[in-house]
């Protein structure tokens, strides 16, 4: 759970989620996801570790998972080796508590660890100005998108 540091506020506690920890993470991540119910976002978390994806929790002082991040190491030709996060999201209860804060700087000291040299993410406009307060700066590429009929 959460600890004080020299007097200051709790630094939440993060960790990796285990399958038992799933149904509060739907939760969490069902806000940023609301195309997804229960089930399809289990099958997709799976789906994912298999490629090395890892979802991840802040818990805030009383234990509750009030954060969950979702990131995976990604080589591409054009970005070399980094690190992908995906579906970071806090419950609008505990924003501002900086557990978003603290899940990023989890990522940028695990990709830190594995020689990972950025980290980069996709933001919804809403919040470019919480990332840019961190560092993080716009990528020239521009996100394109075709719906597939099956």
């Amino acid at each position: 759970t959460s600890r004080a540091v020299n007097g200051t506020a709790a630094v939440p506690t993060i960790r990796e989620l285990l399958a038992d920890d799933l149904p509060a993470a739907f939760i969490v991540v069902r806000q940023l996801r609301e195309h997804l119910d229960l089930e399809q976002f289990q099958q997709r978390v799976e789906r994912q570790k298999k490629l090395g994806y890892v979802l991840y929790g802040a818990f805030d002082v009383d234990g509750g998972l009030r954060g969950v991040m979702g990131m995976r190491p990604v080589t591409t030709l054009a970005r070399g080796d980094h690190l992908h996060v995906d579906d970071l999201v806090v419950d609008p209860a505990a924003r501002g508590a900086g557990l978003g804060k603290a899940l990023l700087q989890f990522a940028e000291r695990w990709a830190a660890r594995h020689a990972l040299r950025a980290v980069f993410l996709d933001s919804r406009q809403e919040v470019v100005t919480f990332y840019s307060a961190l560092g993080y700066s716009a990528h020239t590429a521009t996100l394109m998108r075709k719906h597939l009929d099956k």
